[in-house]
């Protein structure tokens, strides 16, 4: 791939990420043990190209800077989703591709509003986990397979 494209779709992705961490922000800042960020949808755009790594990490981390936890968020929140983006892109499965953002994001994110908020750990990790796990299965299956009739035009020479 060269490297005009795998820029232009890192930045469409991160700007995506934005948008939607930011409209249903609400929802997407885990302040009261609810934490539904539908732009987690987007993890399993590693499995079609490798600049969904970089572009889901920036996403995640100018989306953080509205956060209201902070730098803990803004450092935790980005790093845990550029690991998982990571993983994801190793899965190779489409089935597995949605199971590291749910994994990662319960036991960093978890730990960390538990940490900032002294939600009880438990609690942190299963609300956490249990958003991650309707978004990141729910929306971003539903995702990769209309993605799937369209991979030939938007991700060509992956």
């Amino acid at each position: 791939m060269d490297k005009t494209r795998f820029l232009v779709q890192a930045a469409a992705i991160a700007a995506i990420y934005v948008v939607l961490t930011l409209i249903f922000a609400p929802i997407s800042f885990g302040e009261t043990l609810i934490e539904f960020r539908i732009a987690e949808a987007l993890t399993v755009l590693p499995l079609y190209t490798p600049a969904a790594i970089p572009g889901l990490f920036v996403g995640c981390l100018i989306s953080n800077l509205f956060s209201p936890v902070g730098t803990l968020d803004i450092v935790l929140g980005s790093l845990a989703t550029l690991l998982a983006a990571y993983l994801t892109y190793r899965s190779g499965s489409k089935l597995l591709a949605p199971l590291p953002p749910v994994v990662v994001n319960a036991l960093i994110i978890g730990g960390m509003l538990h940490y900032v908020y002294k939600f009880p750990l438990y609690l942190s990790v299963l609300s956490v986990g249990a958003g991650q796990l309707a978004v990141c299965y729910g929306l971003g299956l539903l995702l990769l397979f209309v993605l799937d009739k369209y991979k030939k035009y938007l991700f060509a020479g992956e």
